[in-house]
């Protein structure tokens, strides 16, 4: 029995600290949230294996209340997240919303210039009478 709860063990602080590499890494604040996500259960998973493992029946209202912190705090960010613009499939970092509002500036700039050197198209034709 006692392997098996090292093994157990050795799992979960694998899953955690690979969760918190990816929490650091990024890109996006979707893939922070669901990093830290599998951060508290791993934490709540923790829990429960010290709780099984040592027949401990007076964790179980951790366990509950960190169950509790973990969901209220993905449906919060999943509310955040929803509200974005339509289209959109994740949180944008600054970096990216700046290069996307130079983009569509440069193509507006583009695309003005290319009205000005083109030929003269619609307006009024000549006496006519609105």
């Amino acid at each position: 029995m006692t392997w098996v709860v090292i093994v157990c063990a050795v799992m979960i602080t694998t899953g955690a600290a690979l969760a918190i590499v990816r929490a650091e890494k990024g890109p996006s604040m979707l893939d922070r949230t669901i990093a830290l996500d599998v951060t508290v259960t791993a934490v709540i998973a923790a829990f429960a294996l010290y709780a099984a493992s040592q027949r401990r029946t007076d964790v179980v209202p951790v366990l509950v209340v960190l169950s509790l912190v973990g969901f209220v705090g993905s449906v919060t960010v999943a509310r955040f997240a929803a509200v974005e613009p339509e289209g959109e499939g994740r949180v944008r970092t600054r970096e990216e919303v700046a290069a996307e509002e130079a983009a569509r500036r440069e193509a507006e700039e583009a695309e003005l210039r290319a009205g000005l050197e083109g030929p003269e198209h619609g307006g009024p034709a000549e006496g006519e009478v609105r």
